[in-house]
C-alpha cells in the first residue's frame, strides 16, 4: 500500500507541476484537480512496483529529488550543450570515427542503470546500445571514439572521478 500511495503522490505532484497557472483556484481548476487525481491514481496502480520497488523508498527521499533536479539541471545541462556542440562541428567538416565500446559504470540498482542509460541516449552523439544485466555493464555508439580506443574494446570512457561524470551523479541519485 505504501507503495501505492507514494507514486500517487509522486505522480500528483509532477501533474501539478507541468499544469500550474491555468485555472481559477490558485492555480489549478476544480475539475482539473480531480483529472490530476484520476490520472495518478492509474498512474499509481500501473508503476507502483517501479517506483518503490521491493520495498525499496530511497526514491521517496525529496533530498534525492533534488538532486535529481540539480543533476538534470548542472551536469546533465552542460553535457548536452558540449554534445550538441560537438555533433554540429562533427558534422559540418566530416571528421567522425564511429562504433561501439563498453563502459563499466559500476552501478548496482535498475534505477540507476535506467537513469545512465537514458542520460546517454539523450546526448547527442551518443547512443546506449545494450545493457549486460550479469554486470551491468553498457554498449554505447559513439560518434567519435578517440584514437587509440577499439571498437568492441573495454573503456573507461566515462572518467567516474570527474565532477560532471553522469555515473557519479546517478550514484548520489539511485543508490
Amino acid at each position: 500500500m505504501i507503495p501505492f500511495i507514494l507514486t500517487a503522490l509522486f505522480a500528483f505532484i509532477i501533474y501539478l507541476l507541468l499544469t500550474a497557472g491555468s485555472g481559477e483556484l490558485v492555480l489549478w481548476s476544480g475539475p482539473e484537480l480531480a483529472m490530476g487525481a484520476f490520472l495518478s491514481l492509474v498512474t499509481a496502480t500501473i508503476s507502483r512496483g517501479f517506483f518503490c520497488a521491493n520495498r525499496d523508498y530511497r526514491m521517496a527521499n525529496p533530498v534525492r529529488w533534488g538532486t535529481l533536479a540539480a543533476y538534470l539541471i548542472g551536469p546533465f545541462f552542460i553535457e548536452m550543450a558540449k554534445a550538441n556542440v560537438d555533433v554540429a562541428y562533427r558534422v559540418i567538416t566530416g571528421r567522425i570515427r564511429p562504433g561501439i565500446v563498453r563502459i563499466r559504470p559500476g552501478l548496482k540498482t535498475d534505477l540507476g542503470v535506467l537513469l545512465l542509460a537514458n542520460s546517454i541516449t539523450l546526448t547527442p552523439g551518443t547512443l546506449t546500445v545494450h545493457v549486460d544485466e550479469e554486470t551491468n555493464d553498457f554498449f554505447v555508439h559513439m560518434i567519435n571514439i578517440k584514437p587509440g580506443v577499439e571498437q568492441k574494446e573495454t573503456a573507461d570512457i566515462m572518467d567516474v572521478e570527474a565532477f560532471f561524470s553522469f555515473p557519479r551523479w546517478i550514484r548520489r541519485i539511485a543508490e
